[in-house]
This record gives structure tokens, C-alpha cells and sequence, in this order.
């Protein structure tokens, strides 16, 4: 499919897919600190003002992420941008019924040029992708650039060139893109039928009057 396979004495590249990465999972209103004589549930905002280091007991899960930083920097940043792939039902809500090829080559194609938020991935056992996915560009992970270096073994696949320009365009697009509601300028018949679609949308107060 879209993929390479880099042998593992190759540098870090943005577009490298590694699997079972950790992903911190953390609520800043109940956090477990641990402590000498067991471990305690607190609130983030009661040990923010501390200075020394706080140990914490953290929900950990292992996931799949695609290297984010740009080439220059996965050779030399201290740090690495990663996002998570996730499976692509839940990314793209829009396709959690779809089954049939149109439907998917509808999705894939014209709704990928729509939607900034994700990237496709095409499943690829090889590649650690057993089914179709997604990168969630609003999900992301950073890790020690030392660490993953170490890790390489954990790298299955990384995009080919044309896949590759690709994701980073739609990186790009993503961070520089205007964000705005689109149902601003509806009035209130086409406002109706966007409600019927996504019932959770709020309608502006000149919406709001003038359906009244």
C-alpha cells in the first residue's frame, strides 16, 4: 500500500509509524499522589504551587503514533511531536455505518479534502494496521527523541513519498486553518435541516431570533 519499511539503523523521519507507545491518561481533578504511608486522591490545583518534584500514580495505555516533527527536527530536537492513530469509526464519525466501497471511496477521497482534523490510513498488517485508520491530529504525545531513537524496534512502517508530502500538507493545514462554526450564516429552514444532522449544534442569537 502507502507504506516503507525502514531497517532499524535508519534515522527518525516524520511520517514513521510506531506502535504501543505510551499514552498518559490524567484527570486534573483526581490525581493519585503517591505517598509514604499509601497513595492519595487529590485535585491538581491543591500541589500545582509546589516546587519539588511530585510523584504520581498515572493510567497508562499503550497506542499506535506517527512521528509529527519535521525531519530536521526528529534528527535534533530534544523532544518529538507524535499523533495518534486511532481507529478510523471513531475519528470520523460520518463513516461509523458506512460498509460499502462507494461509501468508503466517498469518505476517503472528497470528505479527507473536507475534514482537517485526520489523515487516512489504509490497513496493512505488516504495517501494524489491521484495520482502516486515522491520525487524529487533535491527539497528540511527545517523547524524548533519545528514548525513541531506542525504541526503534517499536517503529512497523513509515509513509512513502507521495503519502508522506501528503501528511505533512495536512499537518500544516490543520495548524494554520480558521476555526469557525460553519452553520453561522444559515438561515432558519437551512438551520433546521443542519439540526436535524448535528442536534448538539448552537444556534447564534440572530438564528435564535429569527426563528421566533
Amino acid at each position: 500500500m502507502i507504506y516503507e519499511f525502514p531497517d532499524l539503523s535508519e534515522p527518525l523521519r516524520q511520517g514513521d509509524i510506531f506502535i504501543r507507545l505510551p499514552r498518559i491518561e490524567i484527570s486534573l481533578k483526581e490525581i493519585l499522589l503517591a505517598e509514604e504511608f499509601g497513595p492519595r486522591l487529590i485535585s491538581w490545583d491543591k500541589i500545582a504551587s509546589t516546587s519539588e518534584p511530585i510523584s504520581l500514580i498515572l493510567q497508562v495505555r499503550p497506542v499506535i503514533g506517527i512521528v509529527a516533527s519535521q525531519d530536521c527536527d526528529a534528527r535534533r530536537s530534544r523532544d518529538i511531536t507524535l499523533c495518534e492513530i486511532r481507529d478510523f469509526k471513531q475519528v470520523e464519525g460520518k463513516c461509523k455505518d458506512t460498509s460499502s466501497s462507494k461509501s468508503w471511496k466517498t469518505i476517503i477521497t472528497q470528505h479527507a479534502r473536507i475534514n482537517q482534523k485526520w489523515f487516512y490510513l489504509p490497513p496493512d498488517e505488516k504495517a501494524g494496521l489491521l484495520d482502516k485508520m486515522a491520525v487524529d491530529f487533535m491527539v497528540t504525545l511527545r517523547i524524548p527523541r533519545e528514548d525513541l531513537e531506542a525504541m526503534r524496534s517499536l517503529r512497523k512502517a513509515r509513509l512513502n513519498k507521495i503519502a508522506r508530502d501528503h501528511f505533512r500538507e495536512r499537518i500544516s493545514e490543520f495548524f494554520r486553518r480558521y476555526s469557525y462554526n460553519e452553520w453561522y450564516a444559515l438561515n432558519k429552514e437551512e438551520l433546521n435541516a443542519y439540526l436535524s444532522e448535528y442536534p448538539d449544534t448552537t444556534p447564534y442569537e440572530w438564528q435564535k431570533r429569527e426563528s421566533n
